[in-house]
Formats: structure tokens, sequence, C-alpha cells
């Protein structure tokens, strides 16, 4: 399953999606470490899996939490680069 999490506003659309099925698979969720901004938190889904979300306070707030990330035009952020099973992709 694909999970969105942010918003579209008049400057853009910030999202970042999360294979769920792909993350359970995960054995270390190194993206929750490797993200300066603390935006990501291991939950256990409907099926006890864990796998991880974005924050409820950071969802309405990525454009301005990736920026230091996304800067530069950068294609391999640091969660994306951490995760080892290819679950997160961002669409900005």
């Amino acid at each position: 399953m694909l999970a969105n999490y942010g918003y579209e506003d008049a400057s853009g659309t910030y999202y970042i999606t999360v294979n769920t099925d792909m993350c359970a698979e995960c054995p270390s969720h190194a993206c929750v470490g490797s993200c300066p901004a603390g935006i990501f938190r291991i939950i256990l889904d409907d099926y006890d899996d864990e796998v991880v979300e974005i924050k409820e306070e950071a969802r309405n707030n990525l454009r301005t939490l990736c920026s230091n990330c996304k800067a530069g035009g950068k294609t391999a952020w640091p969660c994306t680069g951490a995760c080892e099973a290819g679950a997160i992709e961002h669409t900005w």
C-alpha cells in the first residue's frame, strides 16, 4: 500500500510517499535516524508490521522541514539513501 503524506498549495505539491509493503520488510528503518528534520517515526500498521510514517505535526510543513535536503537539486536525499527497502519517494 502507498501512504502519501503532505500537501498542495499555491507554491507547489509536497508529498513523501511510503510503500508500506516494502517498508515492512526493511530490517533497520534507517530513514528514521537519517532525517535531519526528524520527521519520521515507526508505527505498527494494521497487520502489526513496523512501518514508518511522517509525524502528524510535520505533514503540513514538509516544504520548510525538507528544504535543507532539497537544496542544490539533490536527487538522493538522506532518507531515501538510507532506506534499504527503497520504500520512500518524494514529490516536489
